[in-house]
């Protein structure tokens, strides 16, 4: 794994938003991560980066037996190639003459011993002596990851032409890890939204997910988890495969952008103790398991000593400033952090087009809500006045509801028809409301039932919408843009620069969000308390769901006395540590009638 020089990283955001980050932001040494769920999108952002750097591009058909793995690969090996003769052009430029060379070295963290050298060679006035300093820095600059997401249980099985269902292997997730195992990368696949033992098992047939004889692993495995039982559940699995996982990647239940896999009420802090008080438990049940693999195969397993083999945990979802950033690393001792919807506002970092970055640069607090549009059936992370909600709207009113469904990426249903369908198509919905216009229900009743259905948005071709747009693939008029910013998004609202950013991430400039935004701490509570309260609409009280209920106010109830304790001590600069009390004290208000009109 390429040494992250940096303490943040910028995560996978939709299909599009990221996926050229790399291409934008690694050569400057920032780790970004791509989504490789749409291959098709992919193979057309191939097609516009091989013409805009002179590369050799020959189509890979949808028809080809193997197309999805293969042009995964196909992008993957592209941006590899782009950002080594990007990274190449920039270690060949002069140092100190305010060149490109120098900006990846401001960027950099004070802390990070690169800058520190960086700050004494620029001082020293003796030629000589500067040359050679300046030679050894440019030998240890790195640049940022090119690192994949693969949503684990995002996997439907595919048929061939003939109709025939392929084997496992052909599965939409197991296809995209191969492409991903086949490329020329050496960085790491983050596996988020679930354990899917099966694509996990398929990690084994690649030799790059193992130890070469150096010690070292050319391909390494991330895993977003939810809690430190999934983590040791799901490290464990791997391990007895001799997989080892190279980083934790913990993520708020709510406060995130996409998809939000809420907890039973489990609040961040408390996620995040745990893990500080376990950590060394992980690498002590995991490696006698890894060592005992690799003995079974008659396999050497070389240590490394100058590789890091201790799995890194790193915290996303909701962070806002240095301050906040400084608690997650100093008092939970984090080794990074994730800064995802702030840089959808960093036109040099992420791919969106103008007319979104406008809807998200103007919304309010109001204008970003948790929504009921992805047909995954899990909440989403959602913003008002977008491409993909006017369209939608504009289908509905017109009495042809739903989508062609032109990628098939998100079919799970089979309600109505023997191979799963997704509930954002138009075959769906229209069966759907038939079904419910015969049903007995009131015409209220009816009214509502319909409107959940036509919710459902096609976020497949969406979320890759904008990118196409911005980089003039498709012309604006098409529309139809979906974007999944977290709840962060109504403190930043304007178009920034990557120093501006990167500088509000470090502390070295002035905030660019108010005093008054909520910590993310609050704000994650203030959510919980939201979800639970939309659960509960319409709950009797002696229903199997009320017991959810009550483990959920069980746990909030411990959240938001550890959320007290962090109220209680120094605030970092710009951690608005106030926000916290406020927010137990109002929830706490919100919870004893919620679960009082359910007793």
């Amino acid at each position: 794994m390429i040494q992250n020089q940096h303490l943040f990283h910028i995560p996978v955001m939709g299909t599009g938003h990221s996926i050229d980050s790399p291409i934008r932001v690694a050569h400057l040494g920032i780790h970004s991560v791509i989504s490789v769920v749409d291959d098709l999108l992919c193979e057309k952002i191939r097609k516009y980066y091989c013409n805009e750097f002179g590369l050799e591009y020959k189509n890979i058909p949808r028809s080809l037996p193997d197309g999805r793995a293969v042009r995964i690969m196909a992008y993957l090996d592209t941006v590899s190639d782009i950002v080594s003769s990007k990274f190449d052009d920039l270690k060949n430029l002069p140092l100190f003459e305010d060149t490109e060379k120098d900006r990846y070295f401001r960027l950099l963290p004070d802390s990070n011993p690169l800058k520190e050298t960086y700050n004494f060679v620029s001082a020293l006035t003796e030629k000589k002596g500067r040359q050679k300093f300046i030679q050894e820095l440019t030998e240890r600059m790195t640049p940022g990851a090119i690192d994949v997401n693969i949503m684990a249980k995002v996997d439907a099985l595919k048929s061939g032409n003939d109709g025939e269902p392929l084997s496992s292997e052909y599965s939409d997730a197991s296809a995209a890890l191969r492409g991903f195992a086949m490329s020329k990368l050496s960085s790491s696949v983050v596996l988020s939204a679930g354990f899917n033992p099966r694509l996990y098992s398929y990690l084994a047939e690649f030799k790059d997910f193992y130890r070469d004889h150096a010690g070292d692993i050319k391909k390494k495995i991330i895993l977003k988890v939810s809690d430190f039982r999934s983590a040791l559940i799901q490290g464990k699995f791997l391990a007895k495969k001799g997989l080892e996982v190279a980083e934790f990647r913990i993520e708020s239940g709510l406060n995130c952008g996409g998809h939000a896999f809420a907890s039973d009420g489990v609040l961040l802090p408390v996620l995040l103790r745990e893990f500080h008080e376990k950590k060394d438990q992980l690498m002590e049940t995991f490696r006698p398991m890894i060592k005992s693999f690799y003995e079974s195969q008659g396999w050497d397993y070389t240590e490394n000593e100058e590789i890091n083999t201790t799995p890194r945990i790193t915290v996303q979802g909701g962070i806002g400033n240095n301050g906040e950033m400084r608690r997650l690393l100093n008092d939970f001792e984090m080794d990074a952090t994730g800064w995802g919807t702030p840089f959808l506002l960093v036109t040099e970092a992420t791919c969106v087009d103008d007319v979104t970055s406008a809807v998200l640069a103007e919304a309010g607090i109001d204008d970003v809500f948790l929504s009921n549009v992805s047909p995954l059936g899990v909440p989403f992370n959602n913003i008002r006045g977008t491409g993909s909600e006017t369209h939608k709207n504009e289908l509905i009113e017109k009495g042809k509801p739903g989508s062609k469904c032109p990628k098939g990426f998100l079919v799970s249903n089979v309600e109505f028809t023997e191979n799963p369908i997704c509930t954002a198509s138009a075959q769906y919905q229209i069966l759907k409301i038939n079904h419910i216009n015969e049903s007995e229900l009131t015409s209220e009743e009816k009214d509502a039932e319909k409107k959940k259905v036509m919710e459902k948005t096609c976020l497949c071709t969406n979320l890759g919408t904008g990118s196409l747009i911005r980089l003039g693939i498709v012309k604006p008029s098409y529309g139809r843009q979906a974007i999944c910013p977290g709840p962060n998004i109504a403190w930043f609202n304007r178009f920034y620069t990557l120093e501006e950013m990167v500088d509000h991430i470090y502390g070295r400039r002035e905030s660019l969000v108010p005093q008054e935004r909520p910590h993310m701490f609050a704000k994650e509570l203030e959510m919980y308390v939201d979800y639970m309260e939309e659960l509960m609409r319409g709950m009797d009280d002696d229903s199997p769901e009320m017991r959810k209920m009550k483990k959920m106010h069980k746990n909030l109830e411990e959240g938001m006395e550890y959320c007290l304790d962090i109220a209680s001590q120094t605030p970092y600069p710009g951690e608005n540590l106030e926000s916290i009390k406020v927010s137990v004290e109002t929830s706490r208000k919100r919870l004893e009638k919620l679960m009082g009109v359910a007793a």
